[in-house]
């Protein structure tokens, strides 16, 4: 299969286990911690292409009267090359910049009936 040659180079990077799970050694929690950085990441990126698309909302209900604007879609295309948030939390993971920490297990007790 021939590699599409629309797709940036840069999205399709193999990574090492060993890299992703951290200093504790567990990949489970490392995927979690890049996973919630992520939809943060995502969350913040919409909002923002929100506001700037929102300069362009046209009040106009007619569709006869809706025309195309060029700098609406450079914005939006310029959203589009943008590394995607999951890319972006992978390298902030591997670089120490997200801080997290693990909360201690709870202790369940126990009836004295079991024992």
């Amino acid at each position: 299969m021939k590699p599409n040659p629309n797709t940036p180079s840069s999205s399709i990077i193999t990574r090492n286990v060993a890299d992703i799970t951290g200093d504790n050694g567990n990949v489970y929690e490392a995927i979690a911690v890049i996973s919630k950085r992520a939809n943060q990441l995502s969350v913040k990126l919409k909002e923002e292409l929100n506001d700037r698309l929102a300069e362009f909302a046209s009040t106009v209900d007619n569709l006869e009267e809706v025309f195309e604007n060029r700098e609406q879609i450079e914005v939006s295309k310029q959203y589009e090359r943008m590394p995607k948030p999951t890319s972006l939390a992978i390298e902030e993971f591997l670089q120490g910049k997200i801080q997290y920490t693990t909360p201690e297990p709870e202790e369940i007790p126990v009836p004295r009936e079991l024992f």
